[in-house]
């Protein structure tokens, strides 16, 4: 039998604005030792929405712990706050400033969920597929083929049958393309 361990990164911190932008540096550094840099960019989104939601919404303090964890095929963001009160999914406004943090967590993860943690806290959590499904490129047969079609002459510019303007001739572009 083959075991898999599990490679697992634990940060704490105060969610504060500067502190976020820590945490995403650790986040995309460990994910590059991992050798997971397609997935830098949206754990970072990720990570980086979560501490926001802790900053702005979390009581009484801004303490919180960051975790990475890779398990088989599957990447797991979580942050644990000491909030009990869990997070809603809303509707934001179009021209609303916040409050689509959780929706786009939601449409850039393959999963994602809330967990109450003891008694004052909560767990969110994300996670993201650490395999790519191969893109296959189209059949041969599949492949349209372009006929080679001989290049029309510009007709020539002559005087109308009244003498007063010329014929039609057709456009040309000065832009090459």
């Amino acid at each position: 039998m083959i075991s898999y361990p599990s490679r697992h990164c634990t940060v704490e911190l105060q969610a504060l604005p500067s502190r976020i932008g820590q945490v995403r540096r650790i986040v995309s550094a460990q994910l590059r030792y991992w050798h997971l840099d397609p997935l830098i960019d949206r754990a970072s989104l990720g990570v980086t929405e979560l501490l926001s939601n802790v900053h702005r919404h979390a009581q009484p303090d801004k303490t919180c712990t960051v975790e990475i964890e890779l398990l088989l095929d599957r990447l797991t963001v979580s942050v644990r706050d000491g909030d009990p009160r869990m997070p809603v999914v809303d509707d934001a406004e179009p021209l609303a400033t916040c409050g689509r943090g959780l929706a786009m967590v939601a449409a850039m993860s393959e999963s994602w969920g809330v967990r109450p943690d003891g008694e004052s806290g909560k767990v969110v959590w994300f996670t993201l597929p650490t395999s790519v499904p191969p893109v296959t490129a189209p059949s041969l047969r599949s492949r349209r083929t372009v006929q080679e079609k001989p290049a029309r002459r510009f007709a020539e510019v002559g005087v109308s049958t009244d003498g007063l303007r010329p014929d039609h001739a057709p456009a040309r572009s000065a832009v090459a393309g």
